[in-house]
Parts: structure tokens; C-alpha cells; sequence
């Protein structure tokens, strides 16, 4: 069994009791015992119970005053870290990414055992080898510094770091959200990280065994990480009035992420917000309907729990009928078991109500039930008592009323999807109502398109505003070199969303003049 204290300045530091991790196998197999090791150990650190298989690691929880060593621990280290090269901190994310891979395996047990089926374990592992990659690494250090000669002066616009960043990982994906903190780090930012106590785990594993002995090797600072295991508010009421937090990176709900970035302006910190999506999928007529029901069917991956997936499909009507077809079709590919089965895509959906709720109200406003629709058991039997939900698509009539479905207006968050058909009209009116419903999407995460037209492609490229990414012909979730893996508008990203670069978010612009034999006299009133 795994067993992380707090990491607080350098040091492994004991917490105020203990969080336990069983295996997401063991909560498809025998919930009842899952849960009861839990209680039981939670009461009993010492009890026999840590020796069942289902239990694979704990994580000591940080108290009032462990949270703010740890924001004391960074604000010390800070100002040492950030007077550091940048080519010396860049080597982080080199090495971090080289790190990655030799632990590969390792990463993929830690989610697999939090119930990442490991397919997806992989696709989350690929978007950090993106991020790290060292074209993108090249291009993070062109951001960060630019040096012009003009009139006998070296002009200099370079990134600052903000100081010490807190990072609020969530429950649905925790470790890959907690390594954006490297990019903070390189920035030249202190940083403090919350693991969440249901699932802590995986976040402590990376930045204890991976993140901190790599800040060790390039000497850094003691005290430049740390990180924490404890309840959600209690932190962020801590982090928001405490003058030494700068920056609070927030990943969770829009209501709550929205609220929360007014606080943190109130407090004078920076929120960086990565909030709920509701991406939209527009299928032209003269797409490749055979890869975009692909990409729509990315939107039940990992039980559409995943921010990025596609929400919503637009498809002109002269394909409609086809692309319905086919991804009926795909999604009989689309199947639950357990995590470590490779061509397992589904996850468990724990509360489903809600799912419930939003289709049966699509279908009463007139919608139609393409596939889907049940609850089902772990081998896709369908059962009243299933934790599992089937993939769901269902067919939308018309695109002025389209929005009237929650359906089509909200993040679902559960492996349902609507493709929406609008009225037949001439294509250019028709490309204009794609264009609008797009842009007037109150989220704004991703948008794809499928369209072999040159016209079309253009057309969304320039006029496309709302979202952090558009991407073209090509899977909607996947990560590439150079684009951003995060990053939205709206309730997204809030009142300063865009494509997020999280070196370049955690910093900010400083523009130095260093002049040679300049006259201030001449300068001013000179010619």
C-alpha cells in the first residue's frame, strides 16, 4: 500500500488523519466491501483492513494549519525560484516529460486503480506528452522572452511570474490536472497543490514521486512545491484571504467557478478558471461521415465525464440521415467493464438522476430516441440497478428551437449526446446559422468541424470566436503539439477566458528599455 504524508516545504509532514484509496475494480466487484474498508480504516489507521488487496494507497489530510504552511513555505521559496535562469527552469519540463515515460506504467496503474479505464489512462498520458513535448517547450520559451535592437536601445518584452500559484485539481481528473502545476513551476512560480481527499492518491504519487525529486535535481529552493490532501472549501476560503496566494488556478463547476472568480478579483488574486464545456460538433454535407460519427462517439469516452467531449452535433440535412445511421452503428463499440480491460471506453455514472431527468425531457419536447437509454451492469446487461449508463443519442428536429432542450444548452456530463437537424435551407443561410449557434454558445471550450469545402473551412476559421480550440477534421479530444490543452470563454473560462497556456497565465508581461548613450532630452523632443 502506498502512504503519502503532506509535502510541505521539502519535507513529508504528517497530516491530521487519513484518506484511503481502494481500487475502482474492487467498486464494481464488491462495493459493499469497498466502502466498509474505507470506514473502517478511516476510524482505524492500524486495523487489519490495510492488508486487503482492494486497498492500494493513503494520503494524510492537511488541517487549518498545515494549509497555510504550505502557502507560507511557497511565498518563502518564491522569490529565490523566480531569480533562477529560465533555460535552467525549462529543464523541468524536459525532464518531467522524460520522467512520464519511464514511469509510464506506473501512471497507468494509479488511474486504472481510480477507475480510469486504462485506454483513457493512455489518451490523458498522451496530452502531458503533448504539453512537454519539446517543440512545445521551444515555443512556451519564444513566448516568454523577446529582445529587439532599436534607435540605441535593447528593447525587452518578457514574462514575470505571478508568485505562488494554488492549484485546485478535480475529482474527475486529478493527476493530469495537477501536472499543469510543472508549468507554473517553469514559469518561475512557487505553487501549492490540493489533492482532493476522495481522490488524492494519484496527485500525491506524481508530485512526491515524480515532480519533487526533479525540483531536487536542478536545486531548486526548498518549499517551491507543495502539496496538501484536503477539503475543497475550507482551502479555497484559506487560499482566497490569505495575502500570499497570488494566483488560484480553479478546475470544477461554472456556477461555482464563476462565483469564485468574482472573490478572487474582490481579494485582488488572479483566477485562472477551467469550468464546464459544452462543445459542438458541426458535420457538414460534404464531411467524411465515417470519421465524424468517430469523433461524435469520443463524446461518450470515459461516460462523457470529460469536460472536452463533445456535447452537441450540427449536421446539414443532406447527411443527417447517414451520419445518424452510422454512429448508431459506432456506438455499439462504445462498452462498460472494468478498468483495466483494454477496449473498455464507459465508466461508472454514480448519480444519474440528472441524466435521466434531461432525457426525458428532450423526449416529451419531441425529440427522438436514436439508441440508448437504459442503465445497465458491468458486462452491458441492462438493469434497473446498473452503475453503468448507456451510450444515448438522440435526434433534435429543428435548429431555432434547439436550444429550448437542456439537452442541447448544457453540459450533460453523461455519455448523451443530441444531433440536432435543422429545417432544409440554401447553404449559405444554413452556414450562417451554424456560425451564430456556435458563437452563441454560452460555453466555450472546443468546436469541431467536418467539411471538405475550403470555403467552409475558412469561413469557420475567421469567424469562429467563441471557444479555447477549433479543430477541423480531426478528433475532437485529441491533444497536438503547439494548441492548447485547455482553455475556453465564457462560462468556460470565465470574464478573462481563452485558449490557456498555463506558464503563460501564471505570468505576466514586462516591457524593459535598455538604452546606450541616449540623451532623455533628445528622446523626448527629438526628432
Amino acid at each position: 500500500m502506498k502512504s503519502y504524508d503532506l509535502y510541505i516545504a521539502g519535507k513529508d509532514v504528517a497530516g491530521d488523519g487519513w484518506v484511503y484509496t481502494v481500487s475502482g475494480r474492487s467498486l464494481l466487484e464488491d462495493v459493499f466491501t469497498s466502502v466498509s474498508l474505507k470506514r473502517t480504516l478511516e476510524q482505524d489507521p492500524e486495523s487489519e483492513a490495510a492488508q486487503h488487496p482492494y486497498v492500494v494507497g493513503r494520503c494524510a489530510i492537511a488541517d487549518d494549519s498545515a494549509i497555510d504552511l504550505a502557502t507560507q513555505a511557497a511565498a518563502a521559496a518564491a522569490p529565490d525560484w523566480r531569480a533562477v535562469p529560465l533555460e535552467r527552469r525549462m529543464r523541468l519540463g524536459t525532464r518531467f516529460r522524460e520522467e512520464l515515460i519511464k514511469h509510464q506504467d506506473e501512471f497507468l496503474r494509479m488511474l486504472v486503480a481510480e477507475s480510469h479505464p486504462v485506454k483513457l489512462a493512455r489518451w490523458e498520458l498522451s496530452c502531458l506528452l503533448q504539453i512537454y513535448a519539446p517543440g512545445s517547450l521551444r515555443w512556451y520559451m519564444k513566448q516568454m522572452r523577446v529582445e529587439k535592437e532599436y534607435n540605441g536601445r535593447k528593447l525587452i518584452l518578457h514574462r514575470q511570474p505571478d508568485g505562488v500559484v494554488a492549484f485546485n485539481p478535480p475529482q474527475n481528473a486529478p493527476l493530469p490536472s495537477a501536472a499543469l502545476c510543472v508549468l507554473a513551476l517553469m514559469a518561475g512560480n512557487a505553487v501549492v497543490v490540493r489533492a482532493p481527499r476522495s481522490i488524492a492518491l494519484s496527485t500525491m504519487w506524481l508530485l512526491r514521486d515524480i515532480v519533487a525529486p526533479l525540483l531536487e535535481e536542478i536545486d531548486a529552493p526548498a518549499g517551491v512545491l507543495n502539496a496538501v490532501c484536503s477539503n475543497p472549501k475550507q482551502t479555497m476560503d484559506r487560499w482566497i484571504a490569505d495575502p500570499l496566494i497570488n494566483d488560484i488556478f480553479y478546475i470544477g463547476g461554472s456556477q461555482e467557478g464563476l462565483r469564485f472568480e468574482q472573490q478572487c478579483v474582490a481579494h485582488g488574486k488572479k483566477p485562472i478558471l477551467e469550468l464546464a464545456g459544452n462543445d459542438g460538433i458541426v458535420v457538414w454535407k460534404d464531411a467524411d461521415v465515417k470519421w465524424a460519427a468517430e469523433a461524435i462517439t469520443e463524446s461518450f469516452y470515459g461516460s462523457g465525464q470529460i469536460c472536452m467531449v463533445p456535447n452537441y452535433v450540427l449536421v446539414h440535412p443532406e447527411v443527417a440521415e447517414a451520419l445518424i445511421a452510422e454512429v448508431k452503428e459506432q456506438v455499439k463499440g462504445i462498452r462498460p467493464g472494468l478498468p483495466e480491460e483494454e477496449d473498455v471506453l464507459l465508466s461508472p455514472v454514480r448519480r444519474s438522476e440528472r441524466f435521466f431527468r434531461l432525457l426525458r425531457q428532450a423526449l416529451d419536447n419531441g425529440a427522438e430516441l436514436v439508441t440508448g437509454g437504459n442503465r445497465t451492469e458491468v458486462d452491458g446487461t441492462v438493469s434497473e440497478t446498473g452503475v453503468f449508463l448507456q451510450p444515448t443519442v438522440v435526434r433534435v428536429d429543428g435548429l431555432d428551437r434547439a436550444r429550448t432542450y437542456d439537452v442541447v444548452r448544457e453540459e450533460t456530463f453523461f455519455p448523451l449526446i443530441p444531433i440536432v437537424v435543422p429545417d432544409r435551407d440554401n447553404d449559405d443561410a444554413l452556414l450562417e446559422a451554424f456560425l451564430q449557434f456556435v458563437n452563441s454558445n454560452d460555453y466555450g471550450l472546443r468546436n469541431s468541424l467536418w467539411s471538405r469545402s475550403d470555403h467552409v473551412i475558412e469561413t469557420f476559421v475567421r469567424r469562429v470566436v467563441n471557444g479555447g480550440l477549433l479543430k477541423v477534421n480531426d478528433s475532437h479530444i485529441g491533444f497536438l503539439p503547439y494548441l492548447p490543452s485547455h482553455g475556453g470563454t465564457g462560462r468556460t473560462g470565465g470574464a478573462f477566458g481563452e485558449a490557456n497556456y498555463p506558464m503563460l497565465k501564471t505570468s505576466h508581461v514586462q516591457g524593459v528599455s535598455i538604452a546606450r548613450d541616449v540623451s532623455p532630452y533628445d528622446a523626448v523632443f527629438g526628432a
